[in-house]
Parts: structure tokens; sequence; C-alpha cells
């Protein structure tokens, strides 16, 4: 028994559109947010820091002071990189410095600013 024109079109139509609902998926869940690059400026974060630091040493009025200071700089020293390494998992991006990158596009996410939460989080 051979099929006929409208069985044909009928499987053909089908076909087309299980195809196109599986490349509609895959690029939605898996192509677009693989292209999503975050980018973050560490030597603004690390610049506001050490102004912090330098400005809370200069004022220091005693030992206890400038330890708390120093305790601070200790701190910021520890969380920077744990930061940078949560920041991939978390945007689930590929996180590059601001600076290798040589324009934003669409599929750029400044990323500074949560860094610097991070950071500054005791």
């Amino acid at each position: 028994m051979k099929p006929n024109t409208a069985q044909l079109l009928r499987h053909g139509l089908l076909t087309l559109l299980v195809v196109s609902a599986a490349l509609t998926t895959y690029d939605r869940l898996v192509l677009r947010p693989a292209l999503v690059i975050g980018v973050v400026d560490v030597a603004e974060v690390y610049r506001a820091k050490e102004a912090e630091f330098t400005q809370i040493l200069t004022k220091a009025n005693s030992e206890e002071d400038r330890q708390k200071a120093l305790f601070m700089a200790r701190s910021f020293a520890t969380r920077l990189p744990v930061a940078l390494e949560e920041l991939p998992r978390e945007c689930g991006c590929l996180v590059v410095l601001k600076a290798a990158v040589a324009g934003a596009t669409a599929n750029t996410v400044d990323l500074t600013a949560a860094l610097r939460r991070k950071v500054s989080a005791p």
C-alpha cells in the first residue's frame, strides 16, 4: 500500500514542526546563555578598597585602629579570589577582565558591582 500525497505532506509537516521546536529549544536553553560574557573591572574594585584602607590607616590614632585597618585588608585579600570564583557560577557565563574586552555588546554583562558587593560583605 503506497502512501498518498496527503499522508506524505502531513508527515513532512510534523517532522518540520518537531525539528523547529527542537532547534528553538536548543537555541534558547543552550546556545544563547553560552554566548553571554561577564566582564569585571578588578582594578577599579582594588583601587577603591586600597583608597579606603589608606584613608583608615592615615586617620588611625591608635594601634587598635591600625589593626582594624590591617584586618580589613587581609579580609579583602581573602574574599577577592573567592568572589572571583563565584561570579561565573552565579551568572552562568564566562567572566573576563573588562580590559580584555575591546567593546561592549548585547551579550556582555558588567559584573563589577556584584564583585564590589561580594568583597564588601562581612
